[in-house]
C-alpha cells in the first residue's frame, strides 16, 4: 500500500543544532551576485520547497539564511544519516536536482560555493542573561586545517568554549554556539546564535516535516 506523502511545513523557528536525533548537519553556501538576485533566489527556494511534499523521512529540518553581504545564501540542513541524504540526492521529481533546476530556472547563474558535511561535536549556551541579541541572526565562523586533523578539530573547538566560558572573546558574544566538525577532518564550522565573529546571516525560511 503506497504511503501518503508528508506535507512540508513552513516555520519561523530557528533549528535546534543540538537536537538529539540529528546525526549529520550539512552546511552550504550559494553566491547570487546582488541583493536583488538574493531576494529572488530566496523566493525561488521557498517556492520549490513549499509546493512539494517533504522529500525524505531522514531529513529533520531545512533552514535558509540571507547573508549580510547582500549576495550569499546559507543552507543549514539536519539529517538522520548520510544514507538519507544520498536518497534525497538521487531522488527524481522530489530530490535535490529537481528543486535546484526550478530555482536555477527562476534565477540563472547562481554559484554553488561548496557543501560541508559535518557532525556536531559540542554546544555552548552560556550567554549572559539580559544581553540584547539581534533575533533570528546567526554568525558562521570557519577554521580550516591544511590536512585532515580530527584531534585539531576537537582541540580548536574546546579552546573556543573555554574562551566563551571565560568571557575572553572580543566584542559582544553569542548566546549559544555550536561546533560542527567536517567529516573529512579538515574544518571546524561554528554556528553562533546572536553574535560572534564571522559571516553574519539573517533567518529567511525554515521548513520541517508536518506531523499532521
Amino acid at each position: 500500500m503506497p504511503t501518503t506523502p508528508t506535507p512540508t511545513l513552513s516555520t519561523g523557528a530557528l533549528p535546534d543544532p543540538a537536537r538529539a536525533d540529528g546525526g549529520l548537519t550539512f552546511i552550504s553556501t550559494w553566491s547570487t551576485g546582488s541583493p536583488e538576485r538574493l531576494r529572488a533566489t530566496l523566493d525561488a527556494i521557498a517556492k520549490a520547497w513549499e509546493t512539494r511534499p517533504w522529500p525524505h523521512e531522514g531529513l529533520l529540518s531545512y533552514t535558509v539564511y540571507a547573508g549580510a553581504d547582500g549576495s550569499t545564501v546559507l543552507h543549514y540542513s539536519q539529517w538522520r544519516d548520510e544514507a538519507a541524504y544520498q536518497d534525497f540526492f538521487a531522488g527524481v521529481g522530489n530530490g535535490r536536482d529537481a528543486r535546484n533546476s526550478e530555482i536555477d530556472a527562476a534565477v540563472p547563474g547562481i554559484e554553488r560555493l561548496g557543501l560541508n558535511k559535518t557532525r556536531l561535536y559540542r554546544s555552548w549556551s552560556g550567554g549572559r542573561a539580559g544581553e540584547v541579541h539581534e533575533p533570528g541572526t546567526v554568525v558562521i565562523g570557519q577554521t580550516d586545517f591544511g590536512s585532515p586533523d580530527p584531534e585539531g578539530q576537537r582541540a580548536r573547538s574546546d579552546r573556543a568554549v573555554e574562551a566563551l566560558d571565560g568571557g575572553t572573546a572580543d566584542g559582544p558574544g553569542p548566546y549559544a554556539a555550536h561546533f560542527h566538525l567536517t567529516l573529512d577532518g579538515k574544518r571546524v564550522i561554528t554556528y553562533a546564535e546572536g553574535g560572534g565573529e564571522g559571516a553574519r546571516y539573517r533567518f529567511a525560511y525554515g521548513f520541517v516535516p508536518s506531523k499532521a
